[in-house]
């Protein structure tokens, strides 16, 4: 967003309640024109909620919704500037492709001759011009999903809402999929809001994310800060993988120790925090450095490999940190065959202190 630049869409302390059950709790946020954010979180953590509350599906009983400068809070969804894609695509079985997407353009704005253009420069630009004329069950998955995509920026709109919409595809669909949709909202520069529960959605195609957390927004951020600079531990234990544990400060330059055998690590997170300060700290897999023994640096430790799992482009080692820490590591296959790392191989790990999340714990 250009700086003095007014934000497009704006949320000012929204709450919905159902009956006893508070499903969002004060929320806020603002989203600049053209941006591609995301809300992410667990189920139930009140990320549709707000996309329904945006729309109008599931009006806030408190709290302000302004779009373009408008005060949209009390609007109808129909009369509200948006278009809406939803995990079940919702086609008309009984309409073919053009007419499902055509549905909503009527009225003097849409005539026949400009209705007609535009089915065919959305069906051009989702890649279904030879399907045009059949019907939502003779198409696959993805293929309905781009009728769905296609018919929800027919009108136009200046807000384009995803709930989960690419859930019920399978893997690879889905990866080709989202980076489609990602390329058509850029080149539309249509602002787009999407839920998800799918992390590597989020951060593959977002501009922002909002990491969301019983009715609250826990961080918002690029995705490169939600996942390197986790603002709490549960933004740091929900985006991507870490083992996790408990320490103290052993001393302020940022030395931990953890477990009743002195195990120490170093963190540059912990650097100023008072000795004896009780801490919960992440690892991520693709942090932890592995040598055989003898060959790491200073901060090394020797771990042991407890299981060993192939996933492709790395093997993913579970590896134990003495009687009391397990920790895993992302490497390369040829480099975790080079190593020996198979299960029972003996091995010094290292893990740089700047890689180490740490949040002081509750005691």
């Amino acid at each position: 967003m250009a700086s003095g630049a007014a934000p497009y869409l704006v949320v000012e302390e929204v709450s919905k309640a159902f009956g006893t059950v508070m499903a969002l709790d004060g929320v806020s946020l603002t989203v600049a024109a053209g941006e591609f954010v995301s809300f992410l979180g667990p189920s139930g953590c009140g990320k549709t909620t707000l996309l329904r509350a945006i729309a109008g599906l599931d009006p806030a009983n408190s709290g302000r919704i302004l779009q373009a400068g408008r005060d949209i809070t009390a609007l109808a969804p129909a009369a509200r500037d948006f278009g809406i894609v939803f995990q079940s695509y919702a086609l008309f079985p009984n309409l073919t492709v053009a007419e499902n997407i055509a549905y909503g353009l009527r009225g003097p704005a849409w005539p026949k001759p400009r209705r007609a253009s535009r089915v065919a420069e959305l069906v051009e630009l989702v890649g279904l011009t030879e399907h045009v004329r059949k019907f939502p069950a003779q198409l696959s998955g993805g293929q309905q999903q781009r009728v769905a995509l296609a018919r929800a920026l027919a009108n136009e709109p200046g807000l384009l809402l995803l709930d989960e919409p690419l859930s019920a595809l399978d893997a690879i669909v889905r990866l080709h999929l989202r980076q489609e949709i990602r390329t058509l909202q850029q080149r539309l520069g249509v602002t787009t809001i999407m839920v998800t529960h799918d992390q590597e959605e989020a951060l593959g195609v977002s501009d922002r994310v909002v990491v969301m957390n019983h009715g609250r927004i826990a961080q918002i951020g690029r995705p490169e800060d939600i996942y390197r600079r986790p603002a709490n531990p549960f933004v740091a234990g929900f985006v991507g993988r870490s083992a996790t544990f408990i320490a103290w400060v052993e001393a302020a330059e940022g030395l931990l120790q953890a477990g009743q055998d002195g195990w120490r690590i170093a963190a540059d997170a912990a650097r100023g925090m008072p000795r004896g300060t009780r801490v919960e700290v992440f690892i991520r897999p693709e942090d932890v450095r592995l040598t055989r023994p003898g060959e790491g640096g200073a901060g090394s430790f020797p771990v042991t490999v407890r299981h060993w799992e192939f996933l492709g482009p790395v093997c993913r080692l579970t590896l134990a940190a003495g009687p009391q820490r397990q920790l895993e590591a992302d490497l390369p296959p040829d480099a975790a065959h080079a190593l020996g790392a198979m299960p029972g191989a003996a091995l010094a790990a290292e893990v740089p202190p700047e890689r180490v999340l740490v949040f002081a714990a509750d005691a």
